[in-house]
C-alpha cells in the first residue's frame, strides 16, 4: 500500500469513465485509480509530475478504450498482503468481457470459504481496469461493490462485451 510519504511519479489522463491518476516509479505502475469514483486519490506533496514516464500506460489504456486492447503488457508493481497478492494476480487471469463471482474467485485460489476476504482484497486493488476488479460479480449476476462506482463497474463490462458505443457517452457520470 502507497503511503503519503512514498516519492512516486504521476500523471492523469482523461478517459471514457473520467479522470485517471497513475502513480509509478519509472520503472512499474504502483496505481490507477478513477478519481471521480468513490475513493479518489490524493496526489501526495512528495510525488512528482511526469507524464512522459507513463507513455506505455497511456498508450494502452487508449487501445483498451477503443477496444484495440484485450490485455495489458506493462509491468506492475503491487503491494499487499501475501493474500492480497494472490487475489490481485487471479484477478489478472479473468479474461477480457469475463466475469467471475467472488467465490469462484475464492475457489480459483484455493480458499473457497473465504469470499468475503476475496471481495475485501479486491476492493483493495490498486490498481484499477489493469488488474481487472471490475470483472468480478455477485453470486447471483448483480454488480457489487466497485471503488469507481458501479455505473464505471457497468461501463467497463459493457466495453468489453463490445457494447461501448451508446453506454460510454454516460462517462461524465460521478
Amino acid at each position: 500500500m502507497l503511503t503519503r510519504n512514498t516519492s512516486l511519479l504521476y500523471t492523469t489522463i482523461a478517459s471514457p469513465i473520467g479522470e485517471l491518476l497513475l502513480l509509478g516509479d519509472g520503472r512499474a505502475l504502483h496505481g490507477l485509480y478513477m478519481q471521480g469514483g468513490r475513493k479518489p486519490s490524493a496526489i501526495a506533496p512528495s510525488w512528482r509530475p511526469a507524464r512522459d514516464a507513463f507513455g506505455e500506460e497511456i498508450e494502452q489504456l487508449h487501445e483498451y478504450f477503443a477496444a484495440g486492447r484485450t490485455s495489458f503488457e506493462v509491468p506492475l508493481a503491487m503491494r499487499g498482503t501475501p493474500f492480497q497478492l494472490r487475489v490481485w494476480r487471479a484477478l489478472q487471469e479473468i479474461g477480457y468481457g469475463e466475469t467471475i463471482s467472488y467465490g469462484e474467485l475464492a475457489r480459483r485460489i484455493g480458499q473457497p470459504s473465504a469470499a468475503r476476504a476475496v471481495g475485501m482484497a479486491n476492493g483493495c486493488n490498486p490498481i484499477g481496469i489493469i488488474v481487472p476488479c471490475h470483472r468480478v460479480i455477485g453470486a447471483n449476476g448483480t454488480l457489487t461493490g466497485y471503488g469507481g462506482g458501479i455505473e464505471r463497474k457497468r461501463l467497463l463490462l459493457d466495453l468489453e462485451a463490445g457494447a461501448r458505443e451508446p453506454q460510454l457517452a454516460l462517462a461524465g457520470v460521478q
